[in-house]
């Protein structure tokens, strides 16, 4: 199979509260995510996205559906070696050092001792915890617990690693080193698949994306053939224009705020953005910046959300 991950109608509801009420978590979920592919998926929380991750990870039995994983039926002992993983709230051995959890997770899949202590040491440096070896976990922060769970789904050398919310508890040097490292494994030749609701770095580094909402997928898809090319506004900041210029444009503005001596003007169309630079210039004004703004991932997800209900 060319797919990493390929699912097939799965499905899955539990059984909640005295009575046995039934809550349907996932409904017939079907997509594919290539091999070497960085993939998000995307979902506000309670849609469904870990309960697709531990069914994939064998943790749970689907209802419905099916699910394989390397060419492998989901579950099968035989692939779980070929796999990193890391859950949304995973435990972790307080009393061991950063090192030490490494090797002992290295241990479990029977690297070499030399090999996996070597490998422990890289991978601290990758996640930026060299310095953190000899901490006991109980030390750690939440954002440093985060990265050592990255670090141990990386011991084995996978082939596919599966983040449930990597980047929860990060602050924003710490999302951008983990973002890094997603990017390096994706150039390296692994398939990423990561679930998460911060947009902003899914729309940085992901090759394709999902989206799910009340455990329904919504739309899967390249981001580059998701998002509207079309320029929808732009954004024009100036300087050194009198207020009777100023009062002059706004027939072709939809929005003006004023920064110190920098005016910006929200301009919806491509003739009135020329007109506008034109008019500016010609008063003596000094044009700063044209941003051209397109579909954001942000504005994306909240639209088919409410399409979607």
């Amino acid at each position: 199979m060319t797919a990493a991950i390929k699912i097939e109608g799965l499905s899955k509801f539990f059984r909640v509260g005295f009575w046995g009420r039934r809550v349907q978590a996932i409904t017939d979920l079907s997509f594919e995510v290539r091999r070497g592919d960085l993939f998000g998926f995307l979902g506000p929380n309670g849609a469904g996205k870990t309960t697709t991750i531990k069914a994939l990870m064998g943790l749970i039995f689907p209802s419905g559906g099916q699910a394989w994983i390397l060419g492998k039926k989901a579950g099968e002992v035989g692939v779980r070696s070929r796999v990193g993983y890391l859950p949304e709230s995973p435990y972790f051995y307080e009393y061991l050092k950063g090192l030490e959890f490494l090797d002992f997770y290295g241990s479990l899949f029977q690297i070499p001792k030399k090999v996996r202590v070597k490998k422990a040491e890289e991978l601290l440096k990758l996640v930026n915890l060299e310095g953190a070896a000899d901490l006991h976990l109980r030390k750690y922060s939440k954002g440093m617990l985060q990265r050592i769970g990255l670090a141990q789904a990386l011991i084995n050398d996978p082939e596919l690693v599966i983040l449930d919310e990597p980047m929860t508890g990060l602050d924003p040097i710490g999302r951008r080193e983990i973002r890094d490292v997603m990017v390096r494994l994706r150039n390296e030749g692994k398939t990423v698949f990561f679930s998460t609701h911060i947009l902003s770095d899914v729309e940085m580094i992901c090759d394709q994306v999902g989206i799910v909402n009340k455990g329904k997928l919504i739309t899967t898809g390249k981001l580059g053939e998701l998002l509207n090319p079309r320029i929808e506004y732009y954004e024009i900041s100036f300087s050194r224009l009198n207020p009777a210029e100023l009062e002059g444009l706004k027939p072709w503005v939809t929005n003006t705020f004023q920064d110190g001596n920098l005016v910006h003007v929200t301009v919806p169309a491509e003739e009135h953005k020329d007109g506008i630079i034109s008019r500016v210039q010609k008063a003596g004004g000094t044009i700063h910046s044209v941003i051209p703004h397109r579909e954001s991932l942000e504005e994306y997800f909240l639209r088919q959300l409410n399409r979607s209900g």
